[in-house]
């Protein structure tokens, strides 16, 4: 398994990140075989969220069916994200820190190794993320922290108030929902939708401030599910992903993989997964380095256009 270091922390992680949001039915023997697979595979970082099954539904799942042995906790990565509640976000500091104790009780460890706060509220006050942060951080319950679907002028302004790095991102991302690179290629092209900012830079902004970029909705598109195998809606796209597979000795998933792992920013890749077989390909895919024919050629037969 290819690693990453995590933004400015100087922790180094697995590549591909193990999203845990669809557990909530799994039998124990099902985390445990999904769980196992994914460390086998070289997987160290584990992807949760407080609302994932119903208010930590899944964390619960997790602690209850795989709780990491005290000798191994530091083998491994836990990150949970905060802030999304029914009907509304809340990034109050009050929340935040019931939020992350409950997440240690429900996942049966002390400490979460990065917590991301999961959407931008409209009623945030940095004061207050930062006191939370501050907090959990002075007493050992978190070590590092970041955003999920933030733009520049969200990170921005939480920067004004946090003191401790935000070292990740993670965004919606995939060869069918390629926002994040289409809109740069195609800037300054009149009348074309594709050049469309709708997130204000992220990309070269992560980069450039050291941020660690997480994708999710790895092997997604927009509205159809997951385009691998779906010839009604991107025909031409997986032709060109069954034979690049072929030429790489490879699967169409790790394919799907690998076209995110090319990227030089380094992204993390997390796949949502409770098949162990596809934990297996994704990890297979980060190890694949496609030339950059192939990587265009995977864009351009997705539907995203090059001027």
């Amino acid at each position: 398994m290819t690693t990453v270091e995590l933004g400015s922390s100087e922790t180094t992680a697995s590549r591909v990140i193990l999203g845990l949001m669809r557990i909530k039915e799994k039998t124990d023997a099902e985390i445990r075989t999904l769980v196992g697979t994914a460390r086998e595979a070289g997987v160290t970082m584990f992807d949760h969220a407080d609302i994932y099954g119903g208010p930590h539904g899944c964390e619960q799942r997790y602690g209850d069916a795989a709780p990491v042995p005290a000798a191994e906790r530091d083998q491994i990565l836990l990150q949970s994200k905060v802030g999304i509640r029914s009907g509304f976000f809340d990034s109050s500091r009050e929340h935040i820190l019931s939020s992350v104790d409950q997440s240690l009780a429900a996942l049966r460890t002390e400490y979460l190794d990065v917590l991301l706060i999961h959407r931008p509220d409209t009623l945030v006050e940095p004061d207050e993320v930062a006191a939370a942060f501050d907090e959990l951080h002075s007493k050992g319950k978190v070590r590092a922290f970041g955003v999920s679907n933030h733009t520049p002028g969200q990170i921005e302004l939480l920067r004004k108030s946090v003191r401790q790095p935000l070292i990740a991102n993670q965004l919606q991302f995939s060869i069918a929902n390629a926002a994040l690179v289409a809109q740069g290629l195609a800037a300054n092209i009149m009348g074309l939708e594709q050049s469309a900012d709708r997130d204000l830079g992220i990309l070269d902004y992560s980069r450039l401030n050291n941020i660690t970029l997480q994708t999710w909705g790895s092997v997604q598109s927009p509205a159809s599910g997951v385009f691998i195998g779906d010839r009604t809606n991107y025909p031409a796209l997986n032709d060109a992903l069954d034979e690049i597979a072929n030429a790489h000795s490879t699967s169409a998933d790790a394919i799907a993989i690998a076209w995110l792992a090319r990227h030089p920013a380094q992204m993390q890749i997390v796949i949502g997964t409770t098949t162990p077989s596809r934990v297996q390909d994704a990890a297979a895919g980060a190890a694949i380095r496609l030339s950059r024919e192939e990587w265009y050629r995977l864009y351009t037969a997705a539907g995203n256009t090059l001027p």
